[in-house]
């Protein structure tokens, strides 16, 4: 936000800006930068959203501003082509629930799937929540009825599936990436974004975290098994930069490309990257892995998010539960 400046006073942070050519100074509670910067947008913020004057379209832009670099930013600025146009002239006092049932359903006309609703009407419920509870800027939360979220349709892919994929991958760097999502169930920014000091082959460690305080997807620290162990050091013994997976010394943005050309020549179609992390979490709960083992694996925040996604893909586990009911009559020759 061009507008402020963070600066010192009096031991601790400030923001300030001008007005009519004089400047305000306002004292903040943070004690790291990070935090003033955060803070600071809130104050100004506040002294300029008057309550009940700005539009959904003023307060998405504000948002996205106050989310700066973070990578949510960026999806609020994709979700917004499709959001603003149907709200960014009415104002949060405005909106009923009726408005985004007649969103829903426009959507749904258009061709979009449920957890694209669901994802658009989400991001303006958290619009408006950080509108009232950051900025002061609405008197209240407006009512948006969000569709529920679909469950996943991503089966888990076969060991003879995972095999022809990384046999498939041609480029090294490739196959690095691919083997690593595959040992470690992580996403595909934390593979690609890690170096080589997140890895300690001493300890056998895998450290997917990130320390920027930006990221809200949860990464964990993983051990590291044979498998990863003998593909990470293979690339150590070739590096030419920081980062675990490069190509040409060049740290990669994107498998996509060869991930598509591996699945070709795999025979396979309708494979999407995400379903190896899905592969993951569905094969160790099949090996009797604890839930909240295989939560903390995946970088899950509580075990409830894994319980709803994966728990389904194993009715098996439920077996000893549905043997009590069968009240006596486990032979149908018997009854």
């Amino acid at each position: 936000m061009s507008e402020i400046t963070i600066g010192r006073l009096r031991g601790g942070y400030c923001v300030s800006w001008h007005v009519d050519g004089k400047r305000r100074r306002y004292q903040l509670k943070a004690r790291t930068r990070k935090e003033a910067e955060a803070e600071g947008r809130d104050k100004y913020l506040r002294e300029h959203h008057t309550q009940g004057t700005s539009t959904i379209l003023d307060l998405w832009s504000a948002y996205v501003d106050h989310l700066g670099d973070r990578p949510s930013a960026k999806t609020l600025g994709w979700t917004g082509k499709a959001v603003l146009p149907h709200f960014g002239a009415l104002r949060p006092d405005q909106l009923t629930v009726d408005d985004s049932r007649a969103y829903a359903a426009k959507r749904r006309a258009d061709g979009r799937k449920e957890g694209t609703i669901h994802t658009e009407l989400s991001h303006l419920r958290n619009c408006m929540n950080w509108a009232f509870k950051k900025t002061g800027a609405i008197e209240r939360v407006p009512p948006i009825e969000v569709p529920p979220a679909p469950d996943t349709d991503v089966r888990p892919l076969t060991d003879k599936e995972i095999q022809s994929i990384v046999a498939n991958c041609d480029a090294p760097h490739v196959r690095l990436a691919v083997i690593l999502l595959m040992t470690t169930g992580g996403r595909v920014s934390s593979i690609l974004d890690r170096t080589w000091d997140k890895i300690d082959f001493e300890r056998g460690i895998i450290d997917l975290r990130l320390t920027d305080g930006v990221t809200r997807k949860g990464r964990a620290v993983l051990p590291m098994n044979a498998l990863a162990r003998t593909a990470l050091q293979a690339a150590y013994a070739a590096r030419q930069t920081e980062y675990v997976v490069e190509y040409n010394g060049r740290p990669i943005k994107s498998i996509r490309t060869g991930y598509s050309a591996a699945l070709r020549r795999a025979g396979l179609s309708g494979v999407r990257i995400h379903q190896i992390r899905h592969t993951v979490a569905v094969r160790m709960l099949a090996a009797g892995k604890p839930i909240e083992q295989v939560s903390q694996y995946l970088g899950h925040s509580n075990t409830s998010v894994t319980q709803r996604v994966y728990a389904r893909f194993l009715p098996e586990h439920l077996s000893d539960a549905a043997d009590v009911l069968n009240f006596g009559m486990a032979n149908p020759k018997a009854i």
